[in-house]
């Protein structure tokens, strides 16, 4: 059962992923991978906040693997963000690269934070 909690999670996250990567790409460009940071972002913060809840008052196991696993494991992407940042230094654009690699890890690390504290705070 755990296993189709997870596929259905992640049905709902790779198409979410897909889907604003896409609108972000056409209203900004694809000079910088807003589409990819801002799934990570949020996906971290998801997380946070899932696992902030669950050290708080706990969360039923289902919860977990259709939120957690599924939905956020597939919403967010850390090989995407990994070649992206790669090709934006091949690219000769060092600076996108690490501003990327910066945004990307302190952002991320920061929002699951916020989530974590937002989460056990309820």
């Amino acid at each position: 059962m755990t296993w189709l909690l997870v596929a259905l999670g992640a049905a709902v996250g790779a198409p979410t992923r897909f889907l604003v990567d896409s609108a972000l790409t056409a209203r900004f460009g694809s000079r910088q991978p807003w589409g990819t940071l801002a799934v990570n972002l949020s996906g971290s913060a998801v997380f946070g906040l899932l696992a902030g809840i669950d050290l708080a008052n706990g969360v039923p196991a289902a919860w977990l693997s259709l939120v957690g696993v599924g939905f956020c494991g597939s919403l967010t992407t850390a090989s995407t963000f990994a070649w992206e940042t790669v090709a934006l230094a091949e690219d000769g654009y060092p600076a996108r690269a690490a501003g990327n690699l910066v945004l990307s890890v302190v952002l991320g690390l920061g929002l699951a934070a916020a989530g974590l504290a937002i989460g056990l705070s309820t």
